[in-house]
């Protein structure tokens, strides 16, 4: 596991764009305001662009890699088609799957089961339909994580139309648990399944 994902606050800045088919973000250290990951669905096919101007812009499959400023890869969280309820595999930087979240039905808000490379349970993904406050929780009610739109430590500047907001990983998640890596691409995984 890259050392980047041992830290416990991120800022994940989406990149706006008109007519924007790719999706893209950049994730900042917030105490120090550097670029320490950069996230871009490179690898579009026609079709999917197409559809992702149209009312099933929800149901194409993306692929995102999650990369050092450098080029490294570090994580691909991934999905194809999806018409109802969504799961998406998450794989580290030499391409073996890790873990997934599967959506759960009737979920209002917004849930995921996190599970991993063998679909063991490892926490749930909840979310709350009228904010955007999400919460990684484990079965006995520990909190793991929380992205989130509001933060008091920076600036309004930075919080735009776009989807940006604040990954804060609790302390009581050991340094290199892959349940690091699951909480990043989950980021990805609320912006893409839930909030397009």
């Amino acid at each position: 596991m890259h050392p980047v994902l041992n830290k416990n606050l991120f800022f994940v800045k989406e990149h706006v764009k008109i007519f924007k088919a790719a999706n893209s973000f950049d994730v900042f250290d917030p105490e120090t305001s550097e670029m320490i990951l950069q996230c871009r669905e490179e690898n579009l096919g026609f079709f999917t662009k197409m559809f992702r101007f149209t009312d099933y812009k929800r149901t194409t499959p993306f692929e995102i890699d999650i990369k050092t400023p450098n080029g490294q890869t570090i994580l691909t969280v991934k999905r194809g088609v999806s018409f109802f309820l969504s799961t998406v595999q998450v794989l580290d930087e030499r391409k073996q799957l890790i873990g997934m979240f599967k959506q759960k039905f009737l979920s209002i808000g917004g849930k995921f089961e996190v599970l991993d490379a063998s679909e063991r349970p490892l926490c749930m993904l909840k979310g709350k339909w009228t904010s955007w406050d999400f919460k990684f929780v484990s079965n006995d009610g520990k909190e793991f994580a929380t992205v989130t739109k509001k933060w008091n430590g920076l600036g309004k500047e930075l919080f735009t139309s776009a989807d940006n907001y604040i990954l804060q990983i609790s302390s009581q998640v050991p340094a290199d648990n892959p349940l690091r890596m699951l909480i990043m691409a989950a980021v990805m995984c609320i912006d893409l399944v839930l909030k397009e």
